[in-house]
């Protein structure tokens, strides 16, 4: 599995804002139905629904492996200082030590329902290389002096599953960091076209997931807008299988303004929880990525 950073994926994001008026999402909302500032956000958000409904792309993601929470878990309470967190945002590790070079080729991605998938393993060196990214090791940095396969939980697009990981030796710290050691599975084709040629103050597309919570009831994303509007807004529509949210920007200006982007967290509720209900975007007619600043992006983005 090949983690690349997300600057990229968010870059395209920005040109596209750019090309619709300077936009993106945010906001709060309700599961109300995809209601909005405009009809043509509701109509969206109701074709992306009914095109994954039933659909082949709708039968590979719920049968495969995404990732919708953290792939990292730090030791058991936390970083204790703030050198070391600030070392951690920046990706700043050492290695001192030797790391495992043989792996299971297979590992097993097991959810609370019974059910099972091996997905490709790995390896200890590849997993280390997604969270030391910093190109200098300075002061401060964490070190990292070994590692043993393991297990953790995290949240994916069925849930809850316990999947093989690697758990980094922290110098001083008795509890390791655990990272995910298999590969997700690869983003089926879309059955719907992304939503084109569409002013931002109607819909704009989502950045990233932040965060799944409150037994699936809660929605966390991220949304881009401009430095001249009145901030950005979501909508979502609930089916029976899927959770479509909707993004606007509210009073975007145009002219001389600064065209500057600008991220904005926004969380929605749910009547009931996602569960594996597919959390899409109106506008790409996409499932949502879960990503985090300056972090790497899912491969199925």
């Amino acid at each position: 599995m090949r983690i690349r950073a997300s600057r990229t994926a968010r870059l395209l994001v920005l040109v596209a804002l750019s090309a619709t008026g300077l936009g993106a999402v945010s906001g709060c909302g309700s599961e109300k139905g995809a209601g909005g500032p405009a009809e043509v956000a509701a109509t969206r958000a109701q074709q992306a629904a009914a095109a994954w409904e039933g659909s082949f792309s709708a039968g590979v993601w719920r049968a495969g492996y995404y990732p919708m929470g953290e792939a990292v878990q730090l030791p058991r309470g936390g970083l204790r200082s703030q050198a070391d967190k600030r070392a951690y945002q920046a990706q700043n590790f050492v290695l001192q030590g030797t790391l495992p070079t043989t792996w299971p080729k297979g590992g097993q991605v097991a959810w609370a329902d019974g059910e099972a998938l091996t997905r490709p393993m790995v390896g200890a060196q590849e997993t280390y290389e997604t969270l030391a990214r910093a190109q200098v090791n300075e002061i401060p940095h964490l070190t990292v002096t070994g590692a043993t396969l393991g297990e953790m939980t995290l949240y994916t697009s069925r849930g809850p599953a316990t999947v093989p990981a690697w758990l980094f030796t922290l110098q001083n710290y008795t509890a390791p960091l655990k990272r995910a050691a298999v590969s997700p599975s690869k983003l089926p084709p879309p059955p719907v076209k992304p939503a084109h040629d569409l002013p931002a103050s109607q819909l704009a597309p989502l950045g990233r997931l932040v965060r799944i919570a409150g037994a699936g009831r809660s929605v966390s994303v991220i949304a881009i807008h401009g430095a001249c509007d009145d901030g950005p807004s979501a909508d979502v529509l609930a089916t029976r299988g899927s959770v479509v949210l909707s993004a606007s920007v509210k009073n975007p200006e145009t002219g001389n303004c600064s065209t500057q982007e600008r991220e904005k967290q926004v969380t929605v509720k749910l009547n009931r929880p996602v569960g594996d209900r597919l959390l899409l975007d109106a506008y790409t007619g996409r499932p949502v990525p879960y990503g985090q600043p300056n972090g790497p992006s899912p491969s199925w983005s």
